[in-house]
């Protein structure tokens, strides 16, 4: 077998579609298009949720209401077994959490949540505290301090 002998397999390759040429290749005057309409034009493009001229459905719900989504506030949480590699009596605060990589990213403040036990004491400034948190943490020696 030489290279001049190599063919390719049929329907491997398919030719595309020559529109606008001629009767005979089936796909001439009006090019597979149709007659008029929007379809037909060049540079058509449906608008997202166009329904044909029907009154779209997000036109038709009643608009009420209020959603706080775009103003909602995003805090990093903290549990306390997470908290439990700091020594006794060291102060934990955002600074210390962020470069022990314990909170990533932006976000309006850290919150302390109670799961898990903490077995040292330590000083704990934070924004935010859940009641369990705060028991475990006093119960454990330590304090908790919220910040602004």
């Amino acid at each position: 077998m030489k290279l001049h002998d190599v063919r390719q397999r049929p329907g491997v390759r398919k030719e595309r579609k020559r529109v606008g040429r001629g009767r005979g290749s089936g796909q001439g005057k009006t090019s597979g298009r149709g007659h008029k309409g929007a379809k037909s034009r060049s540079g058509f493009r449906r608008k997202p949720g166009f329904e044909g001229g029907q009154m779209p459905l997000i036109r038709r719900i009643p608009k009420r209401g209020f959603s706080n989504y775009p103003f909602r506030k995003h805090w990093a949480e903290i549990n306390l077994e997470q908290l439990a590699r700091f020594s006794a009596g060291s102060t934990v605060d955002p600074a210390v959490l962020k470069e022990a990589g314990m909170v990533k990213g932006r976000f309006h403040g850290i919150v302390i949540l109670g799961r898990g036990d903490l077995e040292v004491a330590l000083t704990i400034r934070a924004h935010r505290f859940s009641r369990t948190a705060i028991e475990k943490i006093q119960a454990a020696g330590g304090t908790a301090e919220v910040i602004e």
